[in-house]
């Protein structure tokens, strides 16, 4: 890995009782995308207001391109771009009046201003619609003007926060297109989300949240091997969640049954082979009486190591 343009060290936040945050600390490369994966209310959020300044940090600090976000928070802001998870745009006015305000706040002028914003309106897919009132635009396209906004003074990496939370697929992809697009010109970006596929398509490493404390990161690869080459199987069973709970204790003792929980009216069974454990575990189910209504195989992948690590699913 090339060497760290952020460095967190130790990361707590503290809400009164509620510690939001508990000792994170990760390290992002010069033109790497790392994304904080993890379900709502995991902490991504809290920790990227503290990486922002936005938030200071009960203990710990993090350096992002040789300053302190505790001590030299101001410098930080030079040289970081944020898409915060909320819109930041004024609805009543137009997309290049929305870019041209916050360019200014960036300390752009004249020609390099008026560049900077034909260039954001461009890499967002709005230059036709420059021109028209925020309040006009779909969920999708604040989304796009939103992450614009973020990339006016040219950072030297950006912090997105959610940026495809409530919109429609073909915008999602645009997103998911332009981040990318962005990294292959050199951008370093730190990526949140709770939607794994989104992890697994953008990232060269990903940390994996949860209750305020990074489990575990590494490449996709890395983190797949946590759970070894377990299969998760999910069968979606009539019966309730006691029943359900003793099915699975049953299950346990199956030989090539790794592990076996229920779950959301499901029971989950982790296994090295899928295929070979199916038809006793079905077996099993029919001649305690117990109704499967549907059942998916899954090979290993973020959602298994998830549930490998918390013992729920990333969803819940």
């Amino acid at each position: 890995m090339t060497s760290p343009i952020l460095v967190a060290q130790d990361l707590h936040k503290h809400f009164g009782e509620v510690k939001a945050v508990q000792g994170v600390s990760f390290q992002i490369a010069a033109g790497e995308i790392y994304s904080l994966l993890g379900p709502n209310g995991a902490g991504k959020t809290t920790t990227i207001s503290m990486l922002t300044g936005l938030l200071t940090p009960t203990r710990g600090d993090a350096i992002i391109d040789g300053y302190s976000v505790v001590e030299d928070a101001n410098r930080v802001k030079e040289v970081i771009g944020v898409v915060p998870q909320e819109i930041a745009l004024y609805p009543s006015i137009t997309a290049r009046e929305n870019l041209s305000f916050w360019g200014k706040m960036y300390g752009l002028r004249g020609k390099t201003l008026h560049e900077r914003v034909a260039a954001a309106l461009e890499l967002a897919g709005l230059t036709e619609r420059a021109d028209d009132k925020v309040s006009t635009f779909s969920g999708g396209m604040k989304r796009r003007l939103n992450i614009a906004v973020g990339l006016l003074h040219r950072p030297k990496i950006i912090f997105m926060d959610e940026p495809t939370v409530g919109i429609d697929p073909q915008s999602r992809r645009r997103i998911l297109d332009t981040v990318k697009q962005l990294n292959a010109q050199g951008m370093t970006v730190l990526y949140t989300t709770h939607y794994m596929e989104e992890a697994e398509e953008l990232s060269h490493r990903i940390g994996i949240i949860d209750h305020g404390k990074l489990i575990a990161q590494g490449t996709l690869t890395e983190l797949t091997r946590r759970v070894g080459e377990l299969d998760t199987v999910q069968l979606y069973v009539d019966s309730g969640e006691h029943a359900i709970e003793a099915c699975a204790a049953s299950l346990r003792k199956l030989p090539g049954v790794d592990k076996a929980f229920g779950e959301n009216g499901h029971l989950i069974v982790q296994t090295p082979e899928a295929n070979a454990v199916l038809p006793p575990v079905i077996a099993h189910l029919t001649q305690a009486g117990v109704a499967i209504k549907s059942l998916r195989i899954q090979e290993p992948d973020l959602e298994a190591v998830f549930l490998h690590l918390t013992g729920r699913a990333l969803r819940d």
